[in-house]
């Protein structure tokens, strides 16, 4: 079992910069691949980046990739989300979540996650 708090959310202007953390907490953080997904009012969940458990490959949606980079420290059971160079368009709640196995497939990587944070919002004014 692994719990995840999300923080690190805000209202930011357009072209700031937030880092979003998440700290987990039970049995073996090191083993499990993690993400950072998101949901936009109105529009579908989506996973905007991806880590391996060591930490070593990642991957990112196209509409992110560049602006976000995603991170873990395994001695501190956390993982992070730098967001940079923000557009409206990024606002949504984003969750961390959990999985057993990473994969490089955003979708099937999303599908394979087990446990998932409660969220934090993120606000980008124009």
């Amino acid at each position: 079992q692994v719990q995840l708090v999300e923080s690190g959310g805000g209202l930011v202007q357009g072209g700031g910069s937030l880092r979003l953390s998440c700290a987990a907490s039970g049995r073996s953080f090191s083993s499990y691949a993690m993400g950072w997904l998101r949901q936009a009012p109105g529009k579908e969940r989506e996973l905007v980046a991806g880590i391996s458990w060591s930490g070593g490959t990642t991957n990112y949606k196209d509409s992110v990739k560049g602006r976000f980079t995603i991170s873990r420290d395994n001695a501190k059971n956390t993982v992070f989300l730098q967001m940079n160079s923000l557009k409206p368009e990024d606002t949504a709640v984003y969750y961390c979540a959990a999985g057993r196995f990473y994969y490089s497939d955003l979708g099937v990587f999303e599908d394979a996650m087990d446990y998932w944070g409660k969220g934090t919002l993120v606000t980008v004014s124009s």
